[in-house]
């Protein structure tokens, strides 16, 4: 079992502390990064804004059982790192307008830029249960596939990135691409409103020009500080 370094447990707790901060998970939610092949650090099992520094994260391998004291739908990263080797961090979140549009089997379309991530838009979980057991999130992870997020419906989401910053930032643009989607319908605009190509998503869905670096570093900024 590798032992992860102080750098890699600040990075997990400093993530669920962001995710909190801006609203995308409260009592519920984790988040974990890829140590090697065959094992991942998820953040403590507590409410992310209250995990303080001297709490342990968890290595957990992707074979055998989940070790103890680590939360059950933990299980749905283990199947993404299983099938995705290009997967570096995993977000479990639950953010308000995409759990809103999600109860109603929707999921945000392409509208704007941040929504060209996940261009056309993420798969639906058509499930609000808690996933419990392997068999339930190996089948999340396999409609899943490459996308980089997926909605479950009434229970938020779950988004996979090629690093646990990346992760992140997919949740945040996920939420808003949720905001348009949802005032676009609310305006009565979203049957006359432009849906971004194909092409035009894959242009506008770009890492280029340290735009993964400025939204994790507005993200994790401290409040008040510069």
């Amino acid at each position: 079992m590798p032992r992860p370094s102080a750098a890699e447990e600040d990075l997990v707790r400093q993530a669920g502390r962001a995710l909190s901060r801006h609203g995308l998970v409260h009592a519920y939610g984790h988040c974990s990064m890829r140590l090697d092949a065959g094992h991942f650090l998820v953040s403590p099992a507590k409410p992310l804004g209250l995990v303080a520094d001297e709490d342990a994260c968890s290595v957990v391998p992707l074979d055998g059982p989940l070790p103890e004291g680590v939360l059950g739908e933990v299980r749905i990263h283990r199947e993404i790192y299983r099938r995705r080797p290009e997967v570096g961090g995993v977000v479990r979140s639950m953010p308000r307008r995409v759990m809103t549009l999600g109860t109603a089997r929707i999921t945000p379309r392409a509208r704007h830029g941040f929504g060209a991530y996940f261009a056309p838009f993420p798969p639906l979980w058509d499930d609000p249960q808690l996933l419990r057991s392997d068999e339930q999130a190996a089948a999340l992870a396999e409609q899943m596939g490459p996308a980089r997020a997926i909605v479950m419906r009434g229970n938020g989401a779950v988004t996979a990135g090629a690093s646990l910053e990346e992760a992140v930032v997919l949740s945040w643009y996920l939420e808003d691409a949720a905001r348009v989607e949802f005032e676009a319908r609310a305006a009565g605009i979203a049957e006359s409103g432009v849906i971004l190509s194909e092409a035009e998503a894959a242009q506008r869905a770009t890492w280029a020009g340290a735009i993964r670096e400025r939204m994790w570093a507005h993200l994790t900024a401290e409040s008040g500080k510069p």
